[in-house]
């Protein structure tokens, strides 16, 4: 499923992650394409740890918590091993997009996500 959806004003067309299965492959072995730039988790608002395990671009990673940008996570590298470094936050929302996203376009915590 993809829906669109911006922050500050800026679009971004993103894929839609509910089960498990989505959750947990992620970005795995993905770019962004025409066709999506983002890919929106949906959590139930417990803290939550990503890697970048088998990831092959850099990623901004966006914890949302009711709308509210509560932490982002810069230009996380991939990495090829059990050994990835993890990033954490809380929310109901986790968004992902390509790495140095926020900075480019002044995307910071407190920020709010429209639908």
């Amino acid at each position: 499923m993809c829906m669109l959806i911006s922050i500050n004003n800026i679009k971004f067309k993103v894929k839609v992650a509910i089960s498990q299965k989505e959750t947990q492959k992620g970005m795995m072995g993905k770019k962004f394409d025409g066709n999506f730039n983002g890919m929106l988790f949906v959590m139930d608002g417990d803290e939550y740890c990503f890697w970048m395990n088998n990831c092959i671009i850099n990623l901004d990673i966006i914890f949302i918590q009711d709308g509210m940008i509560t932490k982002i996570h810069h230009n996380c590298p991939p990495c090829k091993n059990d050994e990835c470094r993890n990033y954490c936050g809380e929310g109901d929302m986790v968004l992902e997009v390509k790495g140095g996203t926020c900075k480019e376009n002044g995307i910071f915590e407190g920020d709010e996500l429209v639908y």
